[in-house]
């Protein structure tokens, strides 16, 4: 990653245009070649910024350029668009470069992984007499998330997101229509779980006999602190 304190103007082309005129900034040039001009101000976003996959160039500015008082230009362009981001640079005021290596990703608390481990180890929450048959029962379209049994010993598919929407129903759908043509399981009902159900997606699945499930974080990590609240 490339960091550059600059005097610049910026001029962005393409589906759009807009102009940065002369100020002080602050260029982040990435690995991918990704630009970004942030100001002194405005948080985390940046005032323009051309996303990967673009190309890089620099090169020296041409006379009428020069004769403005530019020293260098940086051109950034769009692989799929064409689109261009160009950075006037006057004059540079401190600069820094580092490779910082393989970037492992963001690991969010609660991410459905979690939270699946974390409703099988309380698989009751789904209602008395709920048993585990499995985590990640394997299918040949892919592995449910949640394979349980009723009170009634009848077989239950559980779909687990963090935000439940319309394509997570579809998916649940897909793994019902499999499942019922194995005797040995047959019949499967299937719950819908999530941390947040969107309306379209609960009536969905109301519609297709699926049941909704709101997952509640704090009580399956057995932190819910009941004698903090009024109800």
């Amino acid at each position: 990653m490339r960091l550059v304190v600059a005097t610049c103007s910026v001029d962005y082309s393409g589906r759009l245009t807009a102009h940065l005129p002369l100020a002080k900034r602050l260029l982040i040039l990435k690995q991918d070649g990704s630009l970004l001009v942030h100001s002194d101000g405005g948080s985390y976003k940046p005032l323009n910024w051309m996303s990967a996959p673009c190309f890089f160039t620099e090169h020296e500015p041409d006379d009428e350029s020069l004769a403005l008082g530019v020293t260098l230009m940086w051109r950034v362009t769009h692989a799929k668009t064409a689109d261009m981001l160009v950075v006037s640079i006057h004059d540079i005021h401190g600069e820094f470069d580092h490779d910082l290596g393989d970037e492992p990703g963001l690991i969010k608390d609660g991410v459905e992984a979690h939270l699946q481990a974390l409703l099988a180890d309380n698989i009751q929450e789904l209602g008395e007499g709920f048993s585990l048959i499995r985590r990640e029962y394997m299918t040949a379209i892919g592995p449910v998330d949640i394979l349980a049994r009723n009170a009634d010993a009848q077989t239950v598919a559980v779909e687990i997101k963090r935000r439940g929407e319309i394509e997570g129903v579809e998916q649940l759908t897909r793994y019902l229509e499999l499942l019922n043509r194995d005797p040995h399981l047959a019949p499967v009902s299937g719950v819908f779980a999530a941390q947040e159900i969107k309306p379209q997606a609960r009536t969905l699945a109301e519609d297709r006999g699926i049941r909704c499930f709101v997952l509640d974080y704090d009580r399956l990590k057995g932190i819910d602190d009941s004698w903090g609240r009024l109800f």
